[in-house]
């Protein structure tokens, strides 16, 4: 492989962007149900937005209509299908999940991770994406 090829490679996801129709409401499902961190920040144009933050990742938060430039080219509320891995077992999570009223709408069942093979539960955000939630295999 010549070295410019080597050179020019991603190596992490830093953030995604959501376009969402309610922030209040992402917001608050996902830190009240998924544990993130919710946060406003001033972004480099000047203007306050909101993301969520987690390990050391994050999503910016695009309200619906009033999206930031430059954005996807089509940008929409429950396009997103989403993986999120955890540490806590799946049944602490459907114990959980029932307490905030979300419903599971597959699992457990056996997927394939980045790095192996996972258990995953799915469920919806207020938005209708499909959020995975996900414990490693050994």
């Amino acid at each position: 492989m010549p070295p410019s090829d080597i050179q020019c490679r991603v190596r992490v996801l830093d953030h995604l962007v959501l376009t969402v129709a309610s922030i209040p409401e992402t917001v608050r499902f996902y830190t009240q149900v998924l544990g993130m961190r919710g946060e406003q920040f001033d972004a480099a144009d000047g203007t306050r937005r909101w993301a969520l933050l987690f390990g050391q990742s994050k999503i910016n938060l695009h309200q619906k209509g009033r999206e930031f430039d430059p954005k996807a080219a089509h940008p929409n509320p429950r396009t997103a299908d989403l993986c999120f891995l955890t540490d806590a077992p799946l049944e602490d999570w459907m114990t959980h999940l029932a307490t905030h009223q979300v419903d599971i709408e597959d699992g457990p069942v056996p997927r394939s991770g980045a790095t192996g093979p996972i258990t995953s539960l799915y469920l919806r955000d207020p938005d209708g994406n499909l959020i995975e939630v996900s414990v490693p295999q050994d």
